[in-house]
């Protein structure tokens, strides 16, 4: 079923996001500072909010089956991209970037991963639209990428940002030291780049590499550019401040990566199913559908996704805190008469 519209809602949409956009990095860059956890709190929920209502408006103007599409879309970014967070905190800390300007660099990073994205979307909504065989590529892509998530986490990306950066610093002259936030600086009268160029890389190559999971994965549930490109923006929206709210809570979340690859899995297996369901391959089936693949609904998906971050997220908190208790019974060496430990 096509999702219908108003024209001037579509367009009207892309407006206000740019707008807020716009203002985000106007002052993330007026205003280099270190987030308190209140502001950072204050910004997140005006995000999800803003998203929650936008859903209610395409259920006004739409019908219900879209508007869970978005929901569903956004949530599934939305856990996804916590996992990125996990690699900005790493790239943060390797390149000693100090926190004043993590925040422009953040910004900067998440207005390069809205522009791949929205290469990807067109990219994808034009392979589903003339092959849908392409669901069963993406299907397959995205269980593979579920089992290699459960087994390693993000060592992959790590891995890949790594031998880029390796490959950049042989051929780009790199100062050791930051000037502000500044890309380029002087040095001895030569102008060079700083570190800021290699983080923009790295923040920017890690992203790509994480929506060829997250790109398949809201395909899988909606096969509308529009709902697929306004889920990715309202869920990297956020992403900055939500960098500044967990900071080393992330890393923490012991099992966050199983319930992720869980996702992944299941909307990977309900990818296959409907290209099994809308099959055009010949040498399957003789080139017609298989009537007895079902086909999973959005609001199955929605409870999927739900069910499995809180699973995930529920079960981290709980080995968190079961760690803590161990560590504060644990005996502590006894001091000697002069007070020091022996």
């Amino acid at each position: 079923m096509e999702l219908a519209l108003p024209l001037w809602f579509e367009v009207g949409t892309y407006v206000v996001l740019a707008l807020i956009l716009a203002v985000d990095l106007i002052v993330a860059f007026k205003r280099p500072h270190v987030p308190s956890t209140r502001e950072s709190a204050l910004w997140i929920a005006f995000y999800v909010v803003l998203a929650l209502l936008f859903s209610l408006a395409m259920l006004w103007l739409g019908d219900a089956e879209h508007a869970g599409q978005f929901v569903a879309g956004w949530l599934t970014e939305y856990s996804l991209s916590i996992d990125n967070l996990f690699v900005f905190l790493l790239i943060m800390a390797r390149f000693s970037v100090p926190r004043r300007y993590q925040q422009e660099l953040l910004m900067a990073g998440i207005i390069i991963a809205l522009v791949l994205r929205g290469i990807f979307i067109l990219l994808g909504a034009a392979l589903i639209e003339n092959f849908s065989w392409v669901f069963y590529i993406f299907g397959a892509f995205l269980i593979f990428t579920a089992i290699q998530q459960a087994r390693t986490g993000t060592d992959d990306e790590v891995e890949t940002e790594n031998k880029l950066i390796t490959w950049l610093r042989r051929r780009v002259a790199v100062t050791d030291e930051f000037d502000g936030a500044r890309i380029r600086t002087v040095v001895d009268g030569r102008k060079v780049f700083t570190p800021v160029l290699i983080v923009l890389v790295a923040l920017g190559t890690t992203d790509l590499v994480f929506a060829l999971d997250s790109i398949p994965a809201i395909f899988g549930i909606t096969q509308s550019p529009f709902i697929v490109f306004t889920a990715n923006v309202f869920a990297l929206m956020g992403l900055r401040q939500l960098y500044f709210l967990l900071g080393d809570l992330v890393d923490k979340l012991e099992y966050l990566h199983y319930g992720i690859a869980f996702i992944l899995g299941f909307i990977g297996v309900k990818l296959v199913l409907h290209a099994m369901h809308e099959n055009e391959l010949p040498f399957i089936n003789g080139g017609q559908g298989i009537e007895w693949a079902p086909e999973i609904s959005t609001w199955t998906s929605l409870g999927v996704i739900v069910v499995a971050m809180t699973i995930a997220v529920v079960a981290s908190l709980i080995r968190m805190r079961v760690v803590r208790v161990a560590e504060q019974k644990q005996p502590q060496p006894e001091t000697e008469p002069g007070g020091e430990r022996p």
